[in-house]
């Protein structure tokens, strides 16, 4: 019973309109109906205030003649000094950007300020009332109606507020007027309390309508605002969210932080167990996330599996670090997804405002920096953006912007490097190897630019020139040699990737088992479902594909047992270590015996020593790639490696 009381007055007392028999509402949304109560009373405030500082004027020319005009004078500077100062407090706080959400605590304050003003309304009748002439009590009376009126619409749409005022008000007039006899009076009492009932029974049906009213605005926006699957805000609010907090530290120079989070394994949960696997997983995320923050701060879906947060009044990096190690530890528990335990991780970046920037796109921009450097350094890792990151993300820009181009300016180009069939000591084929060589920079490695490719949909480009080129350069050899090209994940994405295929083949008028297309488990991970039909059409139409870095995945025999590949290329990580680690050299003999009655070929990666070379050839390995046989060549140096009185005088047995 008592915690009932309790619960009771701490609804009251914050404004709730629950304690008054209107809606009940969580504390998300009575946080937002106290915002919108409070964002009125800041507006009815100045004149409300002036009009006091008015009135206390009045009330001083009225008892002047009066023997209380010495206490009268104090009252009233007391009480319009505060109520300048009040004034001029609350126009500085409308300048500032309306919140989102208020505290019980802040409409505590209110409830006592109200109180504090109407009491010293209050003391009027009491204090000056009988030793005013008769002009000065009709002056009081008309003052003390026109408050109680004033404070009914100042607080129309907070009940407690407006009983908070007018109660001492009343009080105080009944006071006065039950200490005089003058029949008169006891009228006007009766219309004080007549008017004043009227008065408050308005502010309870105004303020229970104004609240329902503020509800379905509310419930309206949340189709605009709100993500559909996890019920967080969407990017359309953290948008409006992240442009108050910049004006906020425009006007007061309130700083903030930005949290930019993206999910780890996302894409591996949805593509491996389905779509309904990777709504569920979003879901328990989405939870887990929004209970390490505030009441009043609220993480944002701003897109597929990407998450952010604006802290606002947070200026100390260790605020900002401390919620995003609740982020990262919100990840240590699996997450429980039909019937299935899936392990999650998340990398976070941070910027703070407005020390790594003063605009939205700013902001943006450094946050994702940060974000990439964390995703970089591996999951769970938390980085704040850095001026390194700064220069890092510019010369990445300035990299992407040239890659642009590059084609057209004929600054990419294709080099080969061999397969060594080790039956018959001959080369079967060559793997083509992408390069660019740009004009100031030089010779740019693959892992710099093929990224930058993948991530801006360029790959789609280069990768279509890659093919076209290889065609083109095969045609002009041998017919039993063979062309591999590498095909990432992205290109995937691609939904005329094999018509290019098809007219590259078409145009070199070259065989198409002459072309092999190299694919990674990781890729397969990624982009299976619309993978295994392109590679279907691609087998069926006598293009030959191998799976590359076989070993380094983790479903490699499902992929084996599903698709039907021409060849698989065991990982160099294996080769390198397997004459001195009995593991390593377990797994090349299992691999390859596998290959062999599964009637698929096999071809070893990263040969770099005759002994490895000879245990290969021992244990059966099909063709060989790699240092030892040859390092990439340009196109004019293949035919000098087809020389076959070369091949048997260096790498006979």
């Amino acid at each position: 019973m008592r915690t009932q009381t309790t619960s009771y007055f701490a609804r009251l007392f914050a404004g709730d309109l629950s304690a008054f028999g209107g809606p009940v509402t969580d504390e998300a949304v009575a946080g937002h109906i106290r915002a919108e109560q409070m964002s009125l009373v800041l507006g009815y405030s100045v004149g409300i205030m002036l009009a006091n500082a008015c009135n206390a004027g009045v009330l001083v020319v009225a008892l002047w003649h009066s023997p209380d005009l010495k206490l009268a004078l104090i009252w009233a500077a007391i009480v319009a000094g505060a109520a300048i100062a009040f004034g001029l407090q609350s126009h500085a706080a409308r300048r500032i950007t309306k919140p989102q959400f208020v505290s019980r605590r802040a409409m505590h304050r209110l409830v006592r300020n109200a109180f504090i003003l109407g009491a010293a309304w209050g003391t009027v009748p009491v204090a000056f009332f009988v030793n005013a002439s008769t002009g000065g009590q009709l002056v009081i009376t008309c003052l003390c109606s026109g408050m109680l009126a004033g404070g009914a619409l100042a607080f129309a749409t907070i009940p407690i507020a407006a009983i908070a005022f007018t109660a001492p008000i009343f009080a105080g007039i009944a006071i006065c007027l039950g200490r005089n006899g003058d029949p008169a009076f006891l009228l006007i009492a009766f219309l004080v309390v007549v008017y004043g009932s009227v008065l408050l029974r308005s502010v309870f049906v105004n303020s229970i309508a104004f609240a329902r009213r503020v509800m379905r605005q509310i419930e309206a926006e949340r189709t605009v605002r709100q993500d559909s699957l996890t019920h967080l805000p969407n990017r359309v609010a953290f948008n409006e969210t992240l442009d108050a907090a910049l004006k906020r530290l425009a006007l007061s120079g309130e700083e903030f932080a930005v949290l930019l989070l993206d999910l780890d394994r996302f894409k591996e949960v949805n593509d491996k167990f389905g779509h309904p696997a990777g709504d569920e997983f979003l879901v328990q995320i989405a939870s887990r996330l929004q209970r390490c923050t505030r009441a009043a701060e609220h993480v944002a879906r701003i897109g597929g599996d990407e998450f952010a947060l604006v802290m606002a009044n947070r200026a100390r990096p260790e605020d900002a670090l401390e919620i995003a190690e609740r982020f990262v530890a919100a990840f240590d528990e699996p997450f429980q997804i039909e019937g299935r335990q899936i392990v999650g991780a998340t990398s976070v970046g941070i910027v703070l405002a407005p020390r790594d920037g003063s605009t939205q796109l700013d902001i943006m921009k450094n946050a994702d920096t940060a974000l990439y450097r964390a995703k970089k350094a591996g999951p769970g890792t938390v980085c704040f953006f850095e001026e390194a990151d700064d220069r890092s993300s510019r010369d990445r820009k300035a990299l992407q912007s040239d890659l642009e181009g590059a084609v057209a300016r004929n600054e990419l180009f294709l080099v080969f490097q061999p397969f060594l069939d080790l039956d018959g000591n001959r080369i079967t084929g060559f793997e083509a190897l992408l390069r660019w060589q740009h004009p100031q920079r030089g010779l740019v490695p693959p892992s710099e630019f093929i990224p930058i490719a993948e991530q801006t949909g360029l790959i789609h480009e280069i990768g279509e020139w890659v093919v076209r080129r290889a065609c083109a350069t095969v045609a002009e050899w041998p017919e039993e040699i063979r062309v591999a090209v590498n095909f990432s994940a992205a290109q995937f994405h691609n939904n005329g990737l094999l018509q290019i295929i098809v007219q590259a083949l078409a145009d070199a008028k070259i065989a198409p088992h002459r072309l092999e297309i190299e694919i990674t488990e990781s890729m397969l991970l990624s982009k299976y479902a619309s993978a295994a039909s392109v590679l279907n059409a691609l087998l069926e139409l006598g293009v030959t594909v191998a799976l590359d870095d076989f070993g380094t995945g983790f479903s490699s025999l499902t992929y084996l047992r599903k698709l039907p590949f021409s060849r698989i290329k065991i990982d160099q990580s294996f080769i390198r270590d397997m004459l001195v680690q009995p593991d390593c050299a377990a797994i090349v003999k299992s691999v390859i015996g596998l290959a062999r009655d599964l009637r698929i070929g096999v071809v070893a990666e990263g040969v770099e020593t005759a002994d490895q070379l000879e245990y290969l050839r021992q244990i059966g390995c099909d063709e060989v790639q790699g240092c030892l046989i040859s390092r990439p060549v340009s196109a004019d140096g293949v035919l000098a490696l087809l020389d076959p009185k070369k091949l048997r005088a260096t790498y006979a047995a």
